[in-house]
């Protein structure tokens, strides 16, 4: 087997199953199925022991993700990516619309990466991995760990909110001009504070508006659930979206433009910005 990402447990306050708590704490186990499949196939140890689904998480404990030697060695994705910044211990690279981050499917940016970018060459180099979500037609930038170490640490940014993210999108009908979105999405707080940067209208939507998004919290389709619950859907958006007012064939226009953090081991602001996809600039030409 091969040791693929490590996460040490803080201090909890009350004892939970690893089955619960185990869920996205590794980049490329995102849900409790996943999780499970893989401490029945005896790849999760805890405290150097494999683990059962029934064990309870207390705090300090060091829980490791194995792969099987036959999938270290699988084929990668032979996908060329954008690499817009790049260190011995992290990457930002630019994810394209319509293509998974991750997940069982080959075609996805985690078994692109290996082949996109540089092995780091420090001695806990691992496999570059995702360290959070793009939905599958969201373009944008995504942050890769290259280090079992920095995994662990982007992963904990994360959590305490470290991380600034930007997006644009494309949100359709009338709208205030700027305001905070407070509404919880499955039962979890939720907070997203937009901004109209232009309007243009609309004889199909009324008004199309270009919208500025600053996530403070980062539920699954966070932003396309605020902005369709408060009457301006994003456009293109399938699941989300007012009768008679789907834009067909042109995808989804949400992108995740910057991310600006500190770098946890070098120290160095980082802050990268991808310019908006053509398809937002044929509406609001810049």
């Amino acid at each position: 087997m091969v040791l693929i990402e490590t996460h040490k447990v803080p201090l909890l306050k009350t004892p939970i199953r690893l089955q619960e708590y185990g869920v996205g704490i590794f980049a490329s186990l995102l849900t409790k199925s996943g999780l499970k499949k893989t401490i029945k196939n005896n790849l999760i140890f805890v405290n150097g022991k494999p683990a059962t689904t029934a064990l309870f998480i207390k705090g300090n404990e060091t829980i490791e993700l194995f792969q099987a030697e036959d999938n270290a060695n699988k084929k990668h994705f032979h996908f060329s990516l954008e690499v817009l910044f790049e260190d011995d211990y992290l990457a930002i690279v630019y994810k394209p619309a319509g293509i998974l981050v991750s997940g069982n499917s080959f075609a996805t940016i985690d078994n692109a990466l290996t082949q996109n970018l540089q092995k780091s060459s420090l001695a806990n180099a691992t496999r570059p991995r995702p360290v959070h979500r793009l939905d599958y037609p969201t373009s944008g930038l995504l942050l890769i760990g290259k280090t079992t170490e920095s995994i662990i640490a982007l992963n904990k940014l994360f959590e305490q909110k470290e991380i600034q993210k930007t997006y644009y999108a494309i949100c359709v009908g009338k709208m205030k001009r700027n305001g905070e979105i407070d509404l919880p999405i499955d039962g979890k707080n939720a907070f997203t504070n937009y901004e109209i940067l232009q309007t243009v209208a609309s004889p199909r939507f009324d008004f199309l508006n270009l919208v500025k998004l600053q996530p403070q919290t980062g539920r699954k389709h966070q932003l396309r659930k605020h902005l369709f619950a408060i009457g301006n859907p994003i456009l293109g958006d399938k699941e989300y979206f007012l009768e008679n007012l789907v834009l067909n064939g042109k995808g989804l226009f949400l992108h995740a433009s910057t991310l600006e953090f500190t770098n946890p081991f070098t120290k160095e602001i980082i802050n990268i910005t991808k310019e908006l996809p053509k398809k937002f600039k044929k509406i609001f030409p810049q």
